[in-house]
């Protein structure tokens, strides 16, 4: 768990600093590098939410179903 935390937030670490780098300083220089450093830190937050979530649920099911199967037989 704490490995995708920390892969979490250095994502949205970097998702941040291209924003403020493409607007504050890049977009000076060329408008059409900021715009693309702009898309390209657009598309790290939905990343960065899929890797802190990749297989959290897979043992809380296999306790689910232990739990369910348990009631089932007793009642």
């Amino acid at each position: 768990m704490r490995r995708r935390e920390v892969a979490y937030g250095i994502m949205m670490g970097t998702c941040l600093t291209l924003f403020v780098l493409a607007w504050a300083v890049v977009r000076r220089y060329s408008g059409e590098a900021a715009f693309a450093m702009s898309m390209a830190a657009l598309v790290i937050p939905p990343v960065a939410v899929i890797v802190a979530n990749w297989n959290i649920d897979r043992t809380d099911r296999a306790d689910d179903s232990d739990r369910t199967d348990h009631l089932d037989r007793r009642g």
